[in-house]
């Protein structure tokens, strides 16, 4: 264990000094650091920060973050050296490397509801070139235009497609990372679409559209309710301020008129 320490010690001092850069230390031995990478991570930094960001080093960061920050710990803690001590360096690097995780887990749990209203206007846009296309080419001819929030998973489903994937499964990994109202159906009748004879493509096209009108009267009655919500909200601040001015002014004649 003194080994261990001491080593990580020195490599830290060697970084901070900049004999080695922190930089290609961690890109040179980045297929060790990938184990600990999660799944969705990527995904979450393009929901959060668009495709442009660079998931990858955002990812480096984050163990260059968490080694410094259980490597101090142990400095601090040198002269005091136990088995405890070791344990708490490695959770509180644990705590520093997850935190950036959990904080844009949270961001797209807090956007889901966006994500609900948004969803029905991009299937009703995709229906639209479905009519013209197949689902695959629809989709992709679809990315440029759709929210941002979705392009991430658009990408994903449309690259499973390409390989060779022509089961249901890219379809419901795409409703499985937008998990809202109803949008394992949606993507069920999506993928349904691309098969069988024309046909039968519009029958189910026909089903698809009214089930994405559907969606779209639900979300303006959502949109609606909210606005209710917000003008009630508002009514009532300036009810409540009123009558507290009202009960001021009172209360101030008051008190003069027992001055005089």
């Amino acid at each position: 264990m003194a080994v261990f320490v001491a080593s990580a010690i020195i490599i830290f001092v060697l970084v901070y000094n900049n004999t080695i850069d922190k930089n290609k230390f961690i890109a040179d031995n980045e297929k060790y650091f990938q184990i600990i990478r999660e799944d969705d991570y990527s995904f979450l930094v393009a929901a959060k920060y668009g495709e442009e960001a660079d998931a990858d080093q955002l990812f480096r960061q984050r163990v260059m973050y968490a080694a410094i920050a259980g490597i101090a710990f142990l400095f601090i803690f040198l002269s005091q050296l136990s088995l405890i001590n070791v344990v708490l360096a490695v959770v509180i690097a644990a705590a520093i490397f997850k935190m950036p995780y959990m904080q844009l887990k949270q961001y797209y749990k807090a956007h889901l509801h966006e994500i609900d209203v948004m969803l029905p206007y991009y299937l009703k846009s995709l229906e639209i070139l479905i009519q013209h296309y197949t689902v695959p080419v629809a989709l992709g001819k679809s990315i440029d235009d759709a929210p941002e929030i979705f392009k991430p998973g658009l990408r994903k489903l449309i690259d499973r497609i390409n390989s060779g994937d022509a089961s249901i499964d890219p379809y419901m990994e795409f409703a499985n990372d937008y998990p809202v109202r109803d949008s394992m159906r949606m993507m069920r009748l999506l993928y349904r679409l691309g098969l069988g004879s024309q046909e039968k493509k519009q029958e189910r096209l026909m089903m698809f559209s009214r089930t994405v009108s559907n969606l779209q009267n639900k979300a303006r009655e959502t949109k609606y309710k909210e606005r209710l919500g917000h003008m009630e909200s508002q009514t009532m601040v300036m009810l409540v301020v009123t009558g507290v001015g009202v009960m001021l002014i009172i209360l101030i004649s008051m008190m003069m008129m027992f001055s005089v």
